[in-house]
């Protein structure tokens, strides 16, 4: 409320907006400048003048005294509130009820309603804009005449004076509307050119937004197989914990039966020789010898092979077949593992063998066609246009759909590449590299440096990379390659994505050391 109050005190009666060069009249009412002197202009033929506010008449032409302290409170107000300031501008000679202008005559230096610009002079000098208070834009700086020309060497907006003297002398010169025909000649070129681009920009925007939609959706489905897989997975750790348990619990009660055979025949055994022991001892405790020696004799009831015997009976009964158990444990476990690469269609590429084929002659390929190692000996392989004319290798076998992921162990090596690539990528000259042409994706190290390369263009990799092994992944249809290191934990390294229009190979290139595809 109280800025609306402040508001309201800045308000010129006559424009109705916040005072511009505010000026009071002897009778204390404030006007803007411009306001006061149209409306006092307006009143010399009539012989008197009035203040619009009080009627209050004055004989002469009142003088008009600036009002610094309402200039600045104008000024502080529009600095806390910029967007306060008020653009309607008033016609000029609609003293008593302001009208707002339909026009500016520049020649006049007025605005004019509908009914005025009706009744204004024609004449080519006065020239009709926009509605407008700032009018001095319009005029020439130096001789105060309205712009007429236009100094294409220096390009300002000159007066006729300046045509005659000054700096513009001998400048080749346009008329304004001339010039403003050709200046919007251009802007209509430019305004085209950003049509196209706005255009561009649109269905570029578009495109993301349905990739947008399409990972939205294709997220919702990877979420729900993802749940249902952990839900199956959990479900078969207890069926396997359940069945590993129950395989314990077998051999546990296997086990234990054993014992109690044993126990039971021992049991016997003890009561066997408790009686024997009882027999003895009456017959200890005789006084007739006769009868003590007419006793058969019971020989050795302690002989070592008795003992023997029960010995071997004891470790007979086994122990828990622990290797079993973990048998068991890692199949099953191998079995969810299998089931879960199932679910995601993910192929293990355990087959992927190296193309001797296509191997630069400094590169050497082990006899199983999985390890690459860079040898200082010319290999002395047949010449074939397939082969690379620099140290990298293909794989004999390609991917054109599906999802497939390989890996491969680097060793002394502190300079190679690793990737993926079209069959159809040049054998020879610098751009036959993996990553320097666009036909192939890898990922790089050169020294301490990682990165991931494609048509000779780099992503830096952040320099707290170590890793000796690496896992590529590709997703052919959704058109994603990505690396990982196989350091602990697996770390995702980057992902590329690119619309394959060829077979992908797996492409090795060694720099040193040697490269082994594992599995």
């Amino acid at each position: 409320m109280a800025s609306a109050t402040v508001r309201e005190e800045l308000d010129c009666s006559i424009c109705l907006s916040i005072y511009t060069d505010p000026v009071t009249l002897r009778c204390g009412h404030n006007f803007c400048r411009v306001c006061i002197d149209r409306v006092l202009n307006a009143q010399k033929g009539f012989g008197v003048y009035t203040c619009p506010e009080c009627k209050v008449k004055f004989k002469n032409n009142p003088a008009l005294q600036r009002n610094i302290t309402l200039c600045n409170k104008v000024r502080n107000f529009l600095s806390t509130r910029p967007d306060q300031g008020d653009s309607v501008i008033f016609c000029s000679y609609c003293v008593d009820c302001p009208v707002p202008a339909a026009k500016s005559c520049l020649h006049c230096e007025a605005s004019l309603c509908d009914n005025h610009l009706r009744v204004h002079s024609k004449s080519a000098e006065h020239v009709l804009s926009d509605p407008t208070t700032s009018l001095e834009n319009r005029k020439c700086s130096v001789h105060k005449e309205l712009f007429k020309y236009f100094c294409t060497e220096d390009s300002a907006c000159i007066c006729v004076s300046c045509t005659l003297a000054g700096e513009h002398r001998g400048h080749l010169l346009e008329m304004l509307g001339e010039a403003s025909g050709k200046k919007k000649k251009k802007l209509r070129n430019v305004l085209q050119k950003l049509t196209t681009k706005r255009a561009e920009t649109e269905e570029r925007v578009r495109k993301l937004q349905e990739r947008r939609r399409e990972c939205h959706k294709k997220t919702a489905g990877v979420k729900e197989i993802v749940t249902a897989l952990f839900r199956g997975t959990r479900r078969q750790l207890e069926d396997l914990e359940k069945r590993v348990l129950s395989e314990i619990s077998r051999q546990e009660d296997s086990i234990s039966l054993s014992v109690s055979d044993l126990i039971q025949q021992l049991e016997i055994k003890k009561d066997e020789l408790s009686r024997k022991m009882r027999h003895i001892e009456e017959l200890c405790n005789m006084c007739d010898p006769v009868t003590v020696l007419q006793e058969p004799d019971t020989g050795d009831l302690c002989d070592t092979e008795d003992r023997e015997r029960h010995d071997d009976q004891v470790h007979g009964v086994g122990d828990l077949d622990v290797g079993l158990i973990s048998e068991k444990i890692h199949k099953g476990l191998s079995d969810i593992i299998t089931g879960i690469n199932v679910s995601f269609d993910v192929q293990e590429a355990t087959d992927i063998l190296l193309d001797v084929n296509t191997a630069a002659n400094n590169i050497h390929i082990s006899g199983d066609k999985k390890t690459a190692s860079r040898s200082d000996l010319n290999q002395d392989y047949p010449v074939r246009g397939e082969r690379f004319q620099y140290n990298q290798v293909l794989s004999t076998g390609s991917f054109s759909s599906g999802r497939h992921c390989w890996e491969v162990e680097i060793k002394e090596s502190m300079r190679w590449r690793v990737g993926m690539c079209y069959p159809s990528i040049d054998r020879g000259g610098d751009q036959s590299y993996i990553g320097d042409n666009n036909k192939s994706w890898c990922l790089c190290r050169n020294n301490n440096q990682y990165s991931v390369r494609h048509n000779s263009e780099e992503i830096r990799l952040p320099d707290n990379i170590a890793c000796d092994a690496v896992r590529i992944y590709l997703d052919y249809e959704a058109g994603q390659l990505s690396f990982y290191s196989l350091c602990d934990p697996i770390r995702h390294l980057h992902t590329v994505t690119a619309t394959f229009t060829e077979p992908l190979h797996a492409v090795l290139g060694v720099g040193g050391g040697c490269i082994k595809i594992l599995g």
